[in-house]
Parts: structure tokens; C-alpha cells; sequence
């Protein structure tokens, strides 16, 4: 499916938003399904919270229940939650522990790597079906990187490597940095759940752009001076921001409690750095907690967001440990964020926003992820 998009100006140069039907239109959902979620690595939990035999987690991407354990050879899978003989999910939990992948509904069985093992009642074709592997569970692809779980339902993906270590090379210029922090060795403290009611990709663009932290993040500007310019660090290759000269940690009080997360260096103190792991995304350093959160995209115009707070589980360990002060500056952030998007979805079907908007200068960077999502669907840029 090729379409003319109109967003090109004669210098070659993208200085308009995307037309407002990509954020209120079925159809182009509908694409953005198929040829992005469907197609890239998809952020989906830790390898923590499966890191014994026979613990597993459930999600759902797009339209798939997916089952994730860890077999008894200690290897991580990622299965289709479903049952090979009649369709029943088989694991409704969202986390739990089993010896056996067991369907509730004619207790089909099947072993922690996803092949057949117990059929009850069928004598006469029993041999047929166990051990067969046409009937053993579909198998999703699923790696570990930095600690986090992700899987792609596409049959041929791109290696973990090629799709996030390259970002991460845009972002900071190496992979060092991104390293430091550990992530696989922290552990979810907080988790907040959002509904909000805009298009995902505005969650995204409102993200990945500055230019409104002064208007609507007081708490975010008082730790970080900077972004009172407007001008962010996303757009930087290797570039923080700096706390406020009174500030000792990004809370909400700008009091230090914590140490370091291991692994950082002197010149990682006191610094707050945010990336954009496409599609969905954002990752948040800071010298003491990590922030993730993660887009679910529900309908053209509905997304969920979830926010992870991430701490080293030895100072989570402390009978004094206390996330609230780090949770609360960032939650704040979300609530504002999240709104402003909402103020948008509600105009995106106006014909004051047919033809789109307007990126100031200052936005442009915002540009290249409008052409990540023209050409994965399939949309033509037109030079004007």
C-alpha cells in the first residue's frame, strides 16, 4: 500500500506533523499493527521475575496471548498461550510456577519446553499425538538484553543487536554508557499503570521533544534547568542533562537517599539521560534508579502506558527504603505528558489539523520517527 503523505517542503526538509487522520484512522492502525508491533521487538517484562524453572509470566501483544517460562534446562521461551487441540489459553495467571504446561479445559499437557506429553483419554491415537512436533506449542522469538525480556511475532526478525544496540549507538555514540547502568541487575520497586486517551504516536513524539517541558513540567524543569530552553537531550548523541545545582538526586524533594547504582562513573553523577527504544519504548538513567515505560498501543485512539521504577534490590532490601520520592517526580511528568497528548487526540480529526501541523526548529528531530512509521506502513513522502 503505497499513499502521498505531503510533508516534504521544497528543500527537502520535513517541517509539518503528521495530517490527523494518522492518529484517529482504523485503517492506518490497523497497518501500524501489522507492519511495526507485529514486526519489532516488543518489551514484555525481566528475566527475574522468571529466573527459576517452571516460573512464568503472561502478556498479550496485538492479538496474542503469550506464555514466558523457564524450562527445567534453564533456557527462556516464549509460547503462544494457547492450547494445540481445541484453543483454550492455558495459563490465565499473569505470573506463577509449574512443573507442567497444563490446559484447564481437557487437561491436554505439555513439558516446559513446549512439547505434547499428555493426552488423556485417547488410547487409540495417544502414540500420535505426544512427542509429535506438529502439535507441540508455537514457539515465539524471545531474547534477553540488559536484563529485559522482549519478543517479536514476526517469522524473521531483525537481531536484537541490529534493532536495539543500534539505537542505543545513536543515542550515546557507543555502548558503554548504556551499560553501566545494569540494567539486569535491578528490580522493579514501582509500577503504574495509565490509560490514556490519545494515539501512541503522540505519546511517542511528545517524548522524544523539549519544547513543551517549560509549559507543562514544573517539577521536571526545577531538577533539569535545561529543559527550560525547550531544547532536549534526544536529539544530542551522547548527551545528559545536569540536576539543578540545589538538587542531590531526581526526586521530588531533591534529596539523596541512595548510592549510585553500581558500575556508573564519577561523571555519570547528577545526570538524567532519556532515550527512545523504538517503537515503544522510553528508557530514563538516572544516577540511582532506572524508569522505564512501555506503550501499549489499544485502538487508534487509546493507548496504555505502563512505568516501571527500577532500583538495585540490595538498597530495596534496607528496612529504610523508600521509592516514593523518585516515583512521585516522575509520576507528575506522566500525568502531565499524558494529558497534553489527550489534548491533542481530541483535535486530531479537525479540519483545522487535516493537512497537519507545524514542527518549529527546535522539533525537527521529531521528523525522523515520523519517517520510521510513514515507511514501515507503506506511506510515499511527497516532495511539494
Amino acid at each position: 500500500m503505497v499513499m502521498d503523505h505531503g510533508i516534504i517542503n521544497d528543500k527537502g526538509k520535513i517541517n509539518s506533523t503528521l495530517k490527523g487522520e494518522l492518529y484517529t484512522s482504523p485503517t492506518i492502525f490497523k497497518l501500524e499493527k501489522e507492519h511495526i508491533i507485529s514486526k519489532s521487538w516488543i518489551l514484555v517484562g525481566f528475566a527475574y521475575e522468571v529466573a527459576k524453572p517452571g516460573q512464568y509470566i503472561t502478556t498479550r501483544v496485538e492479538d496474542e496471548n503469550i506464555l514466558i517460562i523457564r524450562g527445567k534446562d534453564s533456557v527462556l521461551r516464549a509460547f503462544l498461550n494457547v492450547c494445540r487441540h481445541r484453543g483454550a489459553k492455558l495459563c490465565s495467571a499473569s505470573s506463577g510456577k509449574t512443573g507442567a504446561i497444563r490446559c484447564p479445559y481437557h487437561s491436554w499437557s505439555y513439558s516446559l519446553d513446549g512439547s505434547l506429553i499428555g493426552v488423556p483419554n485417547t488410547s487409540h491415537c495417544r502414540e500420535e499425538l505426544v512427542h509429535n512436533e506438529n502439535y507441540a506449542l508455537d514457539s515465539v522469538h524471545l531474547e534477553v538484553w540488559h536484563g529485559m525480556i522482549w519478543i517479536n511475532l514476526s517469522e524473521n526478525p531483525l537481531s536484537i543487536e541490529e534493532s536495539l544496540d543500534t539505537q542505543i549507538l545513536e543515542r550515546f555514540g557507543e555502548l558503554n554508557t548504556f551499560s553501566r547502568y545494569q540494567i539486569q541487575n535491578l528490580e522493579v520497586a514501582h509500577r503504574k499503570d495509565y490509560e490514556v486517551e490519545a494515539n501512541w504516536k503522540l505519546i511517542v513524539e511528545n517524548f522524544q521533544e523539549c519544547y513543551h517541558c517549560s509549559s507543562i513540567h514544573p517539577e521536571l524543569t526545577a531538577a533539569l534547568p535545561e529543559f527550560r530552553s525547550g531544547v532536549g537531550t534526544q536529539n544530542s548523541i551522547g548527551t545528559g542533562a545536569k540536576f539543578d545545582d540545589t538538587l542531590e538526586a531526581f526526586s521530588i524533594n531533591g534529596k539523596g537517599s541512595r548510592p549510585m547504582l553500581k558500575g556508573l562513573l564519577p561523571e555519570d553523577d547528577r545526570t538524567y539521560f532519556g532515550m527512545t527504544i523504538l517503537p515503544l519504548v522510553f528508557i530514563n538513567l538516572t544516577p540511582d534508579h532506572v524508569i522505564i515505560h512501555r506503550i501499549i498501543p489499544i485502538s487508534a485512539e487509546k493507548s496504555k502506558v505502563i512505568c516501571e521504577w527500577l532500583f538495585d534490590p540490595e538498597e530495596m532490601a534496607k528496612p529504610e527504603f523508600d521509592p516514593r520520592d523518585a516515583v512521585e517526580l516522575f509520576h507528575r511528568v506522566n500525568l502531565q505528558d499524558f494529558e497534553a497528548c489527550e489534548w491533542c487526540q481530541e483535535n486530531m480529526g479537525s479540519q483545522a489539523y487535516k493537512e497537519g501541523g507545524i514542527l518549529v526548529p527546535i522539533e525537527q528531530h521529531v521528523s525522523h520517527f515520523y519517517n520510521y512509521v510513514l515507511e514501515a506502513i507503506g506511506m510515499k513522502m511527497k516532495v511539494e
